[in-house]
């Protein structure tokens, strides 16, 4: 569906097509003249122009030539009863997409605004990847057996059913509703993009624009422009109207990582657009309804923020509605292994060399590494690892990651911990299960100073006592 601009002068034509176009659902806004199309466009945003060329006084081809470099990057259909090479030439090099000889023929109308159309959609996903850095539209399938990992997929995937809000095109009753939201968060390379991506593709809108914000790369000055949109001439380099990303992103989902770096006026803004569904160019006069799921993500605490005055409370309400918390990669088990074995694979694909694996050592190094910097950090390192390995296995001392070994740990009169390996392995998470009892115990089954004192976020420890069921019953803990 489409929101169309039709200007014909003869009423009985004009009804015509409005009547055929709007059964072929699309929404047509019907003017007789290049005035009233001006005025049209003040309060509306047209996907198609549909003109006739002779409009009295004034000339649709004109018209059009005014429109392109006001900016407009939408389709334009040219119609005239007097068709001559020379109209068709003039009209195409102007900006037209298309020219039909009267008597128009409807059937040959619908097809052919159907093709700008589908032209135009085609023309504004290319416009979007030349702007936005083209590795974060990469999609990569979400990979991993663990069942914190798991979990979060088949949540993603649920939330990806959740439709998003419909607009309407009426002239005079545009409004928009509130837009679907969710908030992903997790520490910084814990996969908060790919689990962005699997909602889009797992979404019914996944043939439809998928638009990755990183609010933290764009400069203060520029993001409002950015996100928005501009008018020809709201501030000084402003030659031309530019469509924002929630214009590109109509329909589909746009995806606002590291929200937390929003400062506040700007946060007052989205919250506004979040609720109404409607957004105003810089410049603009008027705003314009929109339609979109909206992802948010960040690696930091933002009620923290709230409290701290940093971050609107009824911003997190409205985005926190759906929630997605991220596991970090240290609590994903084998999942680590399994993430290195197919980052090498892909990798030495693309340097053209021969397939690798990994060596039990360094599978065994990987598992046991804590990757503070998660999968961002795993990609260095089994990057590195890949380019500078002579052979075909990837041996411990390519990943440039010391091991823990147990001598490091045994001097207990520095109250250090002592492992005896002769009577068998220790796995990291049985000792940190076994750390997190002890420190339990010790502040009598407080878990916001048992956090503290092993030097982990209260949050990270609550979702270990789930996940290593760490009990309220067991003796040792008290309650928890």
């Amino acid at each position: 569906m489409a929101n169309i601009l039709l200007i014909e002068d003869d009423e009985n034509l004009r009804l015509t097509i409005g009547r055929a176009l709007t059964k072929h659902d699309h929404e047509v806004c019907a003017v007789e003249s290049v005035s009233a199309a001006r005025d049209a466009f003040q309060v509306e945003h047209f996907d198609v122009i549909l003109s006739d060329v002779n409009l009295g006084s004034e000339s649709g081809i004109d018209y059009i030539q005014e429109v392109r470099e006001s900016g407009y990057a939408g389709g334009i259909i040219m119609m005239t009863a007097f068709a001559t090479v020379d109209d068709a030439v003039r009209a195409m090099k102007l900006g037209a997409d298309d020219y039909l000889a009267k008597p128009v023929r409807l059937q040959e109308l619908l097809i052919i605004t159907d093709r700008v159309i589908k032209q135009q959609s085609e023309t504004r996903r290319l416009r979007l990847y030349q702007r936005l850095d083209k590795t974060s539209q990469k999609a990569r399938q979400p990979l991993g057996q663990s069942k914190a990992w798991i979990d979060v997929i088949a949540m993603a995937e649920r939330l990806a059913n959740i439709p998003v809000m419909n607009r309407s095109h009426d002239l005079h009753k545009s409004s928009g509703g509130a837009l679907t939201t969710i908030l992903i968060t997790g520490e910084t390379g814990s996969g908060k993009g790919v689990v962005a991506r699997h909602i889009h593709d797992s979404s019914a809108e996944h043939n439809l624009p998928f638009v990755h914000v990183n609010c933290t790369a764009l400069p203060a000055s520029l993001i409002e422009s950015e996100l928005f949109g501009h008018e020809k001439g709201s501030f000084t380099d402003a030659k031309t109207s530019r469509e924002g990303l929630f214009e590109m992103a109509d329909g589909g989902t746009i995806f606002l990582d590291e929200i937390g770096d929003l400062d506040l006026p700007l946060q007052s803004k989205l919250l506004s657009v979040i609720e109404h569904g409607m957004i105003r160019k810089v410049g603009a006069t008027k705003e314009r309804p929109i339609r979109m799921r909206v992802l948010a993500a960040t690696n930091k605490d933002l009620e923290a923020m709230v409290q701290s005055g940093l971050f609107r409370e009824d911003l997190l309400f409205r985005i926190n509605a759906f929630a997605i918390p991220l596991p970090p990669l240290r609590d994903r088990g084998e999942d680590t292994v399994l993430i290195a074995q197919a980052m090498l694979d892909q990798l030495r694909i693309e340097y053209g060399m021969d397939p690798a694996t990994l060596s039990d050592e360094a599978s065994s190094i990987i598992s046991g590494h804590r990757w503070p910097g998660n999968v961002r950090e795993l990609f260095n390192t089994i990057q590195r690892a890949a380019m500078l390995t002579a052979g075909n296995i990837i041996s411990s001392g390519d990943l440039g990651i010391k091991a823990a070994h147990a001598s490091e740990s045994t001097i207990d009169h520095d109250h250090c911990l002592k492992f005896d390996f002769h009577s068998g392995n220790h796995t990291a998470a049985a000792v940190e299960r076994e750390l997190m009892i002890q420190a339990l115990v010790h502040c009598n089954g407080n878990v916001s100073k048992a956090a503290k004192m092993i030097g982990m976020q209260r949050s990270s420890f609550r979702y270990r006592v789930e996940r290593y069921e760490i009990v309220t019953s067991d003796p040792r803990v008290g309650q928890s």
